[in-house]
């Protein structure tokens, strides 16, 4: 017990005003959940997915579902069976339950992809009137780094991404937003595992707030997981968020980490 506590002491002794505050991130690491790895492939093991097209809407109209064909993903065989690729015209597609609904939206500040079990009404997206989503929901969101979409990469910046905070102050000297509207340092509640300086999972909480809830979803009995991803210069941000029902949260990792896949080779052909 002493040693733990010698430890847990000098760890806060090095959290600090500013960027320092990510120390803390490397002192409690997020393990992820026990159903995380049960859907890990072997290296040689691969599936074929069933592709999915999804209509979206946004600043030049409506957008038909494109059509594409099955994908042969690093899955197992059973997670294949279970999941599908859902993907609108624009932006990266993002794994997800099969036999759920999609639905796309866009805009010169990027993308969003929406997956959910029931039917999506496309005017409540849009509307100021409502709240979001609760319950089961994937929503994949890209926003760009050189648009009005910047204000949301440096938010997400200045929360996970310190190696990045010229961004967050170049955006903040701009005088549109104050730098009070740009928070530093991690959610307090969120647990996260960097994969690299501009890769993070994470997972938000059941009834807290976090990087989840920056989506379109609402904080629930359930926690959201997911991935934060830059990608470029200026840096443009996938966020990942996936809430699944308990009977279906053994998919999740496949979830995230097809789309670290997707997002990997999309950085390599930028």
């Amino acid at each position: 017990m002493k040693t733990l506590s010698a430890n847990r002491m000098r760890c806060s002794n090095r959290v600090v005003r500013g960027a320092i505050l990510f120390a803390l991130v490397a002192c409690v690491q997020f393990s992820p959940p026990a159903h995380w790895i049960d859907t890990a492939a072997s290296p040689q093991e691969q599936a074929e997915v069933p592709f999915v097209g999804c209509k979206s809407d946004g600043q030049a109209g409506s957008v038909d579902a494109p059509t594409g064909k099955s994908l042969l993903l690093p899955v197992t065989v059973k997670v294949a069976q279970r999941l599908a690729y859902y993907k609108a015209e624009q932006g990266i597609g993002v794994l997800a339950p099969r036999g759920w609904y999609c639905f796309g939206v866009y805009g010169s500040n990027g993308y969003a992809l929406y997956v959910i079990p029931a039917e999506i009404v496309p005017s409540n997206l849009s509307s100021s009137r409502w709240s979001g989503f609760d319950g089961p929901v994937i929503e994949l969101a890209g926003s760009n780094g050189d648009t009005s979409g910047r204000f949301s990469v440096a938010r997400t910046i200045a929360r996970v991404f310190p190696t990045h905070r010229a961004f967050v102050e170049k955006v903040i000297a701009e005088g549109l937003e104050p730098a009070s509207a740009f928070p530093s340092g991690p959610y307090p509640k969120d647990k996260l595992n960097y994969r690299s300086k501009e890769m993070v999972e994470y997972e938000t909480p059941a009834g807290a707030d976090g990087l989840g809830t920056t989506s379109r979803l609402k904080k629930d009995a359930d926690p959201i997981r997911g991935v934060a991803i830059l990608l470029g210069e200026p840096p443009d941000l996938l966020l990942l968020s996936v809430r699944l029902p308990a009977n279906l949260s053994n998919w999740e990792s496949a979830i995230v980490q097809q789309l670290e896949r997707d997002a990997t080779k999309s950085a390599d052909t930028r």
